[in-house]
């Protein structure tokens, strides 16, 4: 995985009207922090921050922030972003380092569609979009791949599924559910409702019945008398 770099600036102020200004002018604030260091309140150009998050690596790009000239190498984490324009309104850079595993989360990328689907009619309902994993930082997967294809009406693929990366540990249980194949909601509610429907007839016709006997013994008194 290749490394980004990033320019940043030290915050002198801190607290929201100052961030609030900071983002007027294109800037994200953020803090640098690690085992080694002190922490760093920081500011970055929003724009180069998009470039640097939207690599293949994603998210989970190796960073090496230049605060001033001081440089640390860190990855992006605890991103906090606008309710409504998703804009990046600040984030955390945590330091790492490339000999030691850190936890990660990776995307999953569903491969080919299902049996169950062109030929069952059947839905893929996604379980699990991404997973967590620890791995070193440059051996961090942009996504992991999984072949939905062979899957059938009703069959669910789980963590154990996936394929083993060297280097790579899956964080989540190996029994989780990734993705299944099931019957459209619709077809559920049609079948429901014809089920309640051949109830309601059945009823229908037992009354019936019913009322047809008494009839005709009430008749057959009759006749006697």
């Amino acid at each position: 995985m290749d490394q980004e770099t990033l320019r940043a600036t030290r915050r002198v102020t801190s607290g929201s009207r100052p961030s609030r200004r900071l983002r007027r002018d294109g800037r994200v604030p953020g803090v640098v922090y690690g085992s080694d260091i002190d922490t760093i309140a920081i500011h970055v150009s929003g724009r180069d921050l998009y470039s640097v998050l939207h690599t293949e690596a994603g998210m989970n790009a190796i960073i090496e922030i230049d605060v001033e000239g001081d440089s640390v190498l860190t990855v992006a984490r605890e991103i906090y972003r606008h309710p409504v324009k998703g804009d990046i309104e600040h984030l955390d850079f945590i330091q790492v380092s490339l000999d030691t595993e850190i936890e990660a989360e990776v995307a999953i990328d569903f491969i080919g569609t299902p049996f169950g689907v062109t030929e069952e009619g059947g839905i893929v309902q996604t379980i699990l979009p991404s997973i967590t994993i620890s791995a070193l930082p440059n051996a961090i997967p942009s996504s992991i791949e999984l072949d939905i294809s062979a899957m059938n009406l009703h069959d669910t693929l789980t963590i154990a599924d996936l394929q083993q990366i060297d280097g790579v540990t899956y964080v989540t249980e190996a029994d989780y559910a990734v993705v299944t194949v099931s019957v459209p909601a619709a077809e559920i509610v049609e079948e429901s409702e014809i089920e309640e429907g051949e109830e309601g007839l059945e009823g229908e016709e037992g009354v019936e019945g019913e009322e047809g006997e008494e009839g005709a013994e009430e008749g057959a008194e009759k006749d006697e008398g």
